[in-house]
């Protein structure tokens, strides 16, 4: 169980917590396996359990109008679910699906209650995670109203390189494969609107795309497009 140890230091959730009261709670996780293309709970179920990403990848999204809506891809270290661990009977916003075959830790919140309910840290730190995830779907909400497409194109690509960006000769390269549909789901547009925003980033020699993987060549050019 030590590499789930160390998976939970990076975690947001559990990073404060002592290497003690982390051996607590690792016999509370169950590993379980994922076939690509799994549905891991739909939009309107009851969560009843917090998920974190040992290996692959989830997409987090809603149907609008039989649309798919990306609302976060997720990965290794990654998590979701957490509003299951705050209060009982709470229904899934979104559904998740695995995008590859994935590797995942899961808790159930009856078997963590106990543990959350003896340490004040945790529920505090629970709600500051809660916040910035409500913070970070509110900022979406906006800018799907207020955006045009190719902001919202540009806006995407460099919150993708913060959290998956990994710096290379010649600029920032997003570790993770997106597809043109995958990228204008996350968008909200469709696929030739996206197309046509890629191409003349590319032209313009902001980016550069090889494998679906996205190379930004400067990323603070990128992010003067958007302001």
């Amino acid at each position: 169980m030590s590499k789930l140890i160390t998976l939970l230091h990076d975690v947001p959730l559990f990073q404060d917590l002592s290497v003690a009261e982390l051996e607590t709670i690792v016999p509370l996780f169950a590993e379980r396996k994922f076939k690509k293309g799994t549905i891991l709970f739909f939009e309107g179920d009851v969560g009843e359990e917090f998920y974190l990403i040992h290996s692959g990848v989830v997409k987090i999204y809603r149907i609008d109008n039989s649309k798919e809506i990306i609302l976060s891809l997720f990965r290794e270290g990654d998590f979701f679910g957490e509003m299951s661990l705050v209060q009982k009977g709470l229904k899934r916003s979104a559904t998740a699906e695995t995008l590859e075959a994935c590797s995942l830790y899961t808790l159930m919140r009856s078997d963590f209650q106990q543990f959350m309910e003896r340490s004040p840290r945790l529920c505090l730190k629970l709600m500051e995670v809660t916040m910035e995830r409500l913070r970070k779907a509110n900022e979406k909400i906006y800018d799907l109203t207020f955006l045009d497409v190719r902001t919202r194109t540009i806006k995407t690509i460099c919150r993708l390189a913060e959290e998956y960006g990994q710096p290379k000769a010649g600029g920032m390269f997003i570790d993770m494969k997106l597809t043109h549909q995958q990228l204008a789901n996350m968008v909200g547009t469709v696929r030739e609107s996206v197309t046509k925003v890629l191409q003349e980033l590319q032209e313009d020699d902001h980016i550069a795309i090889d494998k679906k993987h996205i190379l930004i060549k400067d990323i603070q050019a990128m992010k003067k497009q958007i302001y």
